[in-house]
């Protein structure tokens, strides 16, 4: 358990300083393009508990993941249909908490205007990866996944 929560940690610091990069670049094509960035007490707090909450849902993803020794990354479907955890609320908390959280709370961090509108605008793809993923998983695991599928909400 203690194994899978440190490699989940180390792989979750990873995203957060990949959500803090693109909210970078947003500064910068704000920057390039006279966008003025917004600043306020009020929204650098709630992105930071963005941030924060994203990387706490991903850790407790993550960690179910490793304990059924299950890769967090694949393209294949996985040999475990896991409904526990932040799982029995969302069946897609990783991208709840990196693509949703972590990005929306950068950008506000960073008060990136561009980086809250490349956030917003690239969740109909990350949805589209979400319906492939589930066709897999509904031909893998069949009756199982469509009974947890009519209970547990993509998103939230």
């Amino acid at each position: 358990m203690w194994i899978s929560l440190l490699k989940s940690v180390l792989h979750n610091i990873g995203v957060v300083i990949v959500s803090l990069a693109l909210a970078y670049l947003g500064t910068i094509i704000d920057w390039s393009l006279g966008i003025p960035r917004f600043t306020s007490s009020l929204v650098n707090v709630f992105g930071v508990l963005l941030v924060i909450c994203g990387f706490l849902l991903r850790v407790w993803a993550t960690t179910h993941f490793y304990t059924h020794k299950m890769r967090v990354i694949s393209l294949q479907p996985q040999n475990s249909l896991i409904t526990t955890g932040p799982y029995r609320y969302s069946r897609n908390p990783l991208y709840l908490g990196a693509n949703v959280f972590c990005f929306f709370g950068a950008a506000l961090l960073l008060g990136s205007p561009t980086a809250v509108l490349l956030t917003i605008l690239h969740l109909p793809f990350v949805d589209l990866m979400i319906r492939r993923e589930e066709k897999q998983l509904q031909r893998k695991f069949g009756e199982d996944f469509r009974i947890y599928k009519s209970k547990v909400r993509r998103w939230f």
